[in-house]
């Protein structure tokens, strides 16, 4: 499907379902949020982490947090699903923001509950390592968006993920993800230790030979 939003670049990554909060502050953004709650429509944030408008999600405003005399505002936003610009406007119509028409990608609903158990029991053993695993909550029922910037992705690794049409290939990539990155950090902090014990007199039990 083929529709126009007011479009709104960010250099980040959003997902469709993922919650986000935006400080507006420019004249031309504080237009945009102010016509979208209006005419209660949505918007778009295109990811602009390769430098190039392309991939975006459309957002709804779930929330105006707080407003400033001058205008600014705090908001709440959900993502709503994902999309291709076809033509970003810069301005749009009168408007002092871009905007354009967007066409929705479609993903194929084909999570594999397996898949979701074991990226689950990674994510754990990642916050145990790194000592957040009493300050990030994950059940088997948290969404992998809810996590998925908690990770160590680079943006472009993020932005992959956004474009792919499958969620179960958005698993498997994961998965992959974590694999790699867990022995990566057992293997720091031996390093670690190695550092921290140089110098150090140290007991060696004899070799038998």
């Amino acid at each position: 499907m083929i529709k126009e939003l007011p479009l709104f670049p960010l250099n980040l990554v959003a997902f469709p379902g993922e919650a986000l909060n935006l400080h507006i502050f420019e004249p031309r953004y504080k237009q945009l949020i102010n016509d979208c709650l209006e005419s209660h429509t949505n918007f778009g944030i295109p990811s602009y982490v390769l430098t190039k408008i392309e991939y975006g999600t459309e957002v709804k405003i779930t929330e105006v947090s707080k407003t400033y005399d001058d205008g600014r505002m705090d908001i709440k936003t959900e993502g709503v699903a994902v999309f291709r610009v076809k033509d970003f406007q810069n301005p749009w119509n009168d408007k002092l923001y871009a905007g354009g028409p967007i066409q929705e990608i479609l993903i194929k609903d084909d999570l594999d509950a397996k898949l979701h158990l074991q990226i689950v029991s990674l994510c754990r053993q990642l916050f145990e390592w790194l000592h957040m695993d009493e300050t990030i909550s994950i059940t088997d029922k948290t969404s992998m968006y809810e996590v998925i910037h908690k990770l160590g992705l680079k943006p472009e690794e993020e932005y992959l993920l956004l474009k792919m049409t499958s969620q179960r290939q958005r698993q498997s990539y994961l998965i992959e993800h974590l694999e790699n990155l867990l022995p990566a950090l057992e293997r720091a902090e031996k390093a670690k230790e190695k550092i921290r014990m140089n110098g150090h007199f140290k007991h060696f039990d004899p070799l038998k030979f």
